[in-house]
């Protein structure tokens, strides 16, 4: 047998006998059932992604949308997809959350009525009953949001319609929603025969901000496996920008819920709004934000950037 020849066989006998390297793990919870706005995350994991950087990816879909963040703060997961909004506020109450990575990077949230309502501006709102879901930062969205027609919360009745917004609005128990995403409720309201609109917090003074975002624990995150996910979800998107009819198939593939009109459409409406750069990090956006919170007096002061995100591939 010849050198090469022997080489060549014994490198296919370590082959062989060599047991595969172990992947490393990491728990993600998402914020809500698995929708577009995650496609990402699960073409990631369709595709391969996370095992080519040395990943195995448990995505699980929680049972109460609230308990992500709580979970990761508790230890009891590596990463969650949460909101940028709620960040804040989850960091003064004390929880141990960083950002460390963005999924959709412009503001999904708006303000959603019946189009031939009679809710045809903002300043119509006085005396109307307007639906949230959460708490806090959507008080002080929908605050920001009539501030910018001289009207107060004192003008509204605002109702916790317990995640229930399209139907809140289309059943008449409320005139508007705060909470509504431009991506999904719209197209549910048209699927259900009726047409809706939106008001964009962004362009009625909020600064813009991160919708959905990967956090970690401050405390206890792995750098190296984040930076690692944060490259498979880099690629995830890559593969939709431009395969986006083959990425959409593969998403779809995984539940057949996800081929049906209402994620066909919202795939179109999301696609362009996803971050190309997870990782990186806009300082200024989440100092903005915070500083509109403070004012609000949401926070009773006003944390600096480092306490509330990071870039994990930049600080080393």
């Amino acid at each position: 047998m010849t050198p090469t020849r022997l080489c060549a066989t014994l490198a296919a006998s370590l082959l062989l006998t060599t047991p595969a390297m172990a992947q490393d793990k990491l728990t993600l919870i998402l914020d809500w059932y698995v929708n577009p706005d995650h496609a990402p995350i699960i073409l990631a994991q369709e595709k391969g992604f996370f095992k080519d950087q040395g990943l195995e990816v448990e995505v699980i879909a929680p049972a109460d949308p609230t308990e992500p963040p709580k979970l990761v703060a508790a230890g009891r997961a590596d990463l969650a997809v949460s909101y940028q909004p709620q960040l804040h506020l989850q960091v003064h109450e004390g929880l141990p959350l960083v950002r460390v990575g963005t999924l959709v990077a412009t503001p999904l949230n708006c303000l959603m009525v019946e189009a031939d309502g009679p809710v045809q501006s903002l300043a119509d709102l006085r005396g109307r009953k307007i639906g949230y879901s959460v708490s806090g930062v959507e008080e002080a969205v929908m605050a920001a949001m009539l501030a910018s027609v001289d009207l107060t919360l004192a003008d509204v009745e605002m109702i916790n319609v317990n995640w229930s917004l399209t139907p809140a609005v289309m059943t008449g128990q409320v005139d508007a929603v705060i909470g509504a995403f431009r991506n999904f409720e719209l197209t549910q309201m048209r699927l259900a025969g009726a047409n809706g609109r939106c008001f964009f917090p962004e362009e009625a003074g909020l600064p813009s901000y991160d919708e959905l975002i990967f956090v970690a624990n401050s405390e206890t995150f792995d750098r190296d496996r984040i930076t690692r996910f944060l490259a498979a979800i880099e690629r995830g998107t890559e593969y939709m920008l431009n395969h986006p009819d083959e990425a959409f198939a593969v998403f779809a593939a995984t539940s057949p819920d996800l081929s049906d009109e209402l994620n066909t459409r919202a795939w179109a409406d999301t696609l362009p709004r996803f971050a190309q750069s997870p990782a990186a990090l806009d300082h200024g956006r989440y100092a903005r934000f915070e500083a509109f919170l403070h004012e609000a007096g949401l926070v009773g002061s006003i944390l600096p950037v480092s306490a509330l995100a990071l870039d994990p591939g930049a600080e080393q």
